[in-house]
């Protein structure tokens, strides 16, 4: 129970300092893309992040929903990526709440902070000060909009995720297959299970 706990404490310390440095990431890059771009270019980007967090809400809830077993057949036949989607589907816990509430949660934010970018960006060039009644209103019609896209999004995600799990993380296998022999970058990290049950039996 103790062990449990103790792993549970370091891997939501862990995701607080990746969501930290994520975080930071997303802002400073989502703030020098934003600068200088008319207020049409920003409503795409802003769109792009809100896509960027139902992307990943849905992978999250593929990688719960899914089962290792088609997994294990295709990696007993050698399919590139077969064998990373097993490890997804074993570390589900983890990858979905990296994939939910850390992805998710900062898309969420950062495209909540670019709406208000592009609101005051448009008010502006309609010759309108920032705090007018017409910035008031288009910043409430575009929040509004933002956000009835974003749960809407993630429920019809939601909803593929399970019909297709099985196939959404398939392609997360493959592009991590990817990483891995092409740019060297492991994601997971496979256990041998033989030696495990070794070591238990000599126990």
């Amino acid at each position: 129970m103790k062990e449990s706990m103790k792993k549970s404490l370091n891997w939501s310390l862990i995701i607080a300092v990746i969501t930290f440095v994520l975080a930071a990431i997303f802002s400073i890059v989502s703030t020098t893309i934003l600068s200088g771009v008319t207020w049409g270019i920003g409503m795409l980007i802003v769109f792009l992040i809100v896509l960027l967090g139902i992307i990943s809400d849905t992978i999250g809830v593929a990688a719960t929903a899914a089962a290792e077993k088609p997994f294990h057949a295709m990696a007993a036949e050698r399919v590139p990526g077969a064998k990373q989607a097993v490890l997804i589907t074993r570390n589900a816990d983890r990858f979905s709440n990296f994939t939910n509430d850390v992805i998710g949660d900062i898309a969420g934010i950062i495209s909540g902070t670019a709406s208000t970018y592009v609101v005051i960006q448009l008010a502006l060039q309609m010759g309108h000060a920032e705090g007018s009644i017409l910035q008031f209103i288009v910043s409430i019609l575009f929040t509004s909009v933002v956000a009835a896209l974003t749960v809407g999004g993630k429920s019809v995600g939601k909803t593929l995720a399970i019909q297709y799990s099985t196939e959404i993380i398939y392609q997360v296998g493959r592009l991590f297959y990817f990483l891995e022999v092409k740019l060297k970058l492991t994601i997971f990290k496979g256990k041998n299970r033989k030696r495990r049950k070794k070591n238990n039996k000599r126990k």
